[in-house]
This record gives C-alpha cells, sequence and structure tokens, in this order.
C-alpha cells in the first residue's frame, strides 16, 4: 500500500449542522464543529461514557492547534454541549457530549432554517406578482433602485449594457420566469449589518440580559471586559461566568447586589470564577439554592425550624393529628425516633423533617 493512501486512513466526518449551533450571541463556527464531530465520534464509541484525549492526540486526528482547540473548546463548554472534568491521579482532562442539550440546539436551528427559508420563498412570490414598483411610478430624477440617474444623460451609454437590459431590472423587456433573477441580481438590497459586533459590547448586551440589570457601557464598565478580552479569554468566557454567579447569586439577598460587571468581571476573582463556572457546566448547570448547589432532582424547600420544633413537642401526644403534608410524612418516623434518647432523637427528626419537605415539595412540583 503507498504511503499516500496510508496518510488518507482516519477521516474526519465534518458535520456543517454543527458550525450553526447558537445560544444568545454565542455561535459555535466551523472549528467548533470540526472539535465537536470528531468528539462525537468518540461519544458513540465510549457509548456516551467519558472520554479522555490529549491535546496531541486531538491534533493529530483534527490538524487543530492548540489555541484552536482551547478557543472551539470554550466555545462548545459555552454552549453547553461539551462537558469537561479532571480525572484520575495525575488529574487528565476527559470529556462528555451532552447529547439530549446537542440535539435541542439542532433542531432550533432546523426550525430557524425552515422560517427563513418560508420567508424567502414568499419575498420571491411578491417579486413575480408585481410587488415591487415598476419603473414608470418613479420620477424621472430616480433610478428603479433607487439612486440618482446621471444627471448628465437619462439613461447609461449604451455600450456599457446588453442591448435588451434595462436599468436596474426593468421588468418591462423580460420573461416572467427570468425577473426575480435579474432584480436580485441587479438591485440587490443590502445585508443589514450586525447588532454588535464589538466583543466587549456583546458581553455587556448579555450580562444585562441575564442578569436583568442595565449597566452603561462607561469607561469603567468596559475596561473590566476589555481587560478580560485582552488575556486568554473570549467573549464565550465571560458569558458563561455571567450565567454561573447569576445562578449563584441572583436569588441570595445578601450576594444580588455583587452582579455586577466590576465584580463579576473584575480581575482579582476572575479566573476563580471562571475555573467555577467550568466545573458548573460540566455538573450540568445546576440551580443555587440556600447557599449550595442542588444535586439532580433534588428540590430545595425553606426548612420552617418553629414549626419543626412544635410538631416535635406535639408528637408523642395521644391527640397529636397532623396539619400539613411534610408533618404527616415526617410521623411516619415516630416510632423509631421513640425509642432514641433526647439528643439523638432531636437530631434524627432534624433529618427526617428535612426529607419530609423535600419529598412534599416534589409532589407539589409534580402535580
Amino acid at each position: 500500500m503507498s504511503n499516500l493512501i496510508q496518510l488518507l486512513d482516519r477521516p474526519i466526518a465534518y458535520q456543517p449542522a454543527f458550525a450553526n449551533l447558537r445560544v444568545g450571541k454565542v455561535r459555535s463556527g466551523a472549528t467548533a464543529a470540526i472539535l465537536l464531530s470528531q468528539f462525537v465520534y468518540w461519544h458513540n464509541r465510549m457509548d456516551g461514557e467519558w472520554f479522555y484525549k490529549t491535546q496531541g492526540d486531538i491534533k493529530k486526528e483534527t490538524s487543530l492547534t492548540r489555541d484552536e482547540q482551547e478557543t472551539a473548546r470554550k466555545r462548545l463548554v459555552s454552549l453547553g454541549v461539551l462537558s469537561e472534568e479532571l480525572r484520575g491521579v495525575p488529574a487528565t482532562m476527559h470529556y462528555r457530549i451532552n447529547a439530549d442539550h446537542l440535539e435541542e440546539l439542532l433542531l432550533n436551528s432546523v426550525d430557524k432554517n425552515k422560517k427563513k427559508a418560508a420567508a424567502e420563498k414568499t419575498r420571491k412570490r411578491d417579486v413575480q406578482n408585481g410587488a415591487l414598483p415598476q419603473s414608470g411610478n418613479k420620477s424621472g430624477n430616480d433610478s428603479v433602485c433607487g439612486n440618482p440617474t446621471n444627471k448628465n444623460g437619462a439613461m447609461p451609454q449604451a455600450s456599457l449594457r446588453k442591448p435588451n437590459e434595462q436599468p436596474c431590472g426593468d421588468p418591462a423587456n423580460f420573461h416572467t420566469g427570468d425577473y426575480t433573477e435579474e432584480y436580485t441580481e441587479i438591485c440587490q438590497v443590502p445585508a443589514e449589518p450586525d447588532e454588535v459586533s464589538d466583543p466587549a459590547l456583546l458581553v455587556l448586551e448579555y450580562f444585562n440580559r441575564v442578569t436583568n440589570s442595565g449597566f452603561r457601557d462607561s469607561k469603567s464598565t468596559m475596561g473590566h471586559i476589555r481587560a478580560r478580552l485582552g488575556e486568554d479569554y473570549v467573549a464565550a468566557d465571560l458569558m458563561l461566568v455571567a450565567d454561573c454567579m447569576t445562578a449563584k447569586w441572583a436569588n441570595d439577598s445578601t450576594m444580588r447586589d455583587y452582579l455586577r460587571p466590576s465584580t463579576v468581571f473584575g480581575i482579582e476573582k476572575f479566573g476563580e470564577y471562571y475555573e467555577l463556572s467550568r466545573k458548573w457546566v460540566s455538573d450540568g448547570r445546576p440551580a443555587c439554592a440556600g447557599g449550595r448547589w442542588l444535586k439532580p432532582g433534588e428540590v430545595y424547600v425553606e426548612i420552617d425550624a418553629a414549626e419543626r420544633d412544635e410538631t416535635y413537642r406535639r408528637l408523642f401526644s395521644p391527640d397529636f393529628k397532623p396539619e400539613n403534608r411534610i408533618q404527616e410524612l415526617a410521623a411516619r418516623h415516630k416510632t423509631r425516633i421513640g425509642l432514641l434518647n433526647v439528643s439523638a432523637a432531636m437530631a434524627a427528626w432534624r433529618s427526617v423533617w428535612k426529607q419530609a419537605a423535600e419529598q412534599a415539595g416534589k409532589e407539589q412540583e409534580a402535580a
């Protein structure tokens, strides 16, 4: 077998759809799509479990450089389709594809493309039905495209266009079937520019949206954002930190006042916040309540200590009757708790009450 053919032994199954994944202002792009395509390959080979790849392995398989790999990974983590976790001794980076979230983003992309195609079809139909203005409706000083005519003559020089071609695609001398194509080519409407192209402004706009705030692009605020972008971080990294710290602080009356760019993007703790955010994504973006991240399936409930202690005092009286679902669930452990000494019984009751409150919360949420 020739050496050339051997070089072609390991193809990359590139999925173009992966390049159009988007969450808010974060978009995957072609480089991230290459890495994601290869990771999906290994995801399937590992039955959806964690897999280990060095940067050297990835470079051999995709030809992506170290910087390209880092940027692509950050984007995929920010999109929520890739989880990263340090495992083993010594610790090595392992990866896992969040297949459900990836499927959701792909389906959203398909829906958007269908809507765009339908809108384009409607536009072309309107053009063919004569919805666009004819040249006869324009004044003598304007062309069909809305550009002023040559002030030295009503018509351009004959040598500049074909004998049967009208200025700006006047439909008078065209067959109906060719009109749309000619109009699109000659009177192309300029594409609208992106709303925001400055990465720092994108970050500020995203931060205001997720935190429901209205910080302005002042010199101080933008200084913190631009400083982080001037380091090894991209806009998607800052957006990820905004998501994580919002989840952690938004419902905390003490910490929510710290949800401001100077704190979240400040140089003092941004590195720590970024590492916390990456772990948060790896854990599935859990909710935060009571100052801690909730476990999968866990429902947070506020413990009413006064009701808990009062119920315990009445628990062993002959006329005790549960007044709500939490008391009913907790009272089922009455016999076991009654066999313990006072100190152990109180400790067991607190644990039982907490479990009963969580169970009642789950039942209420499922109802």
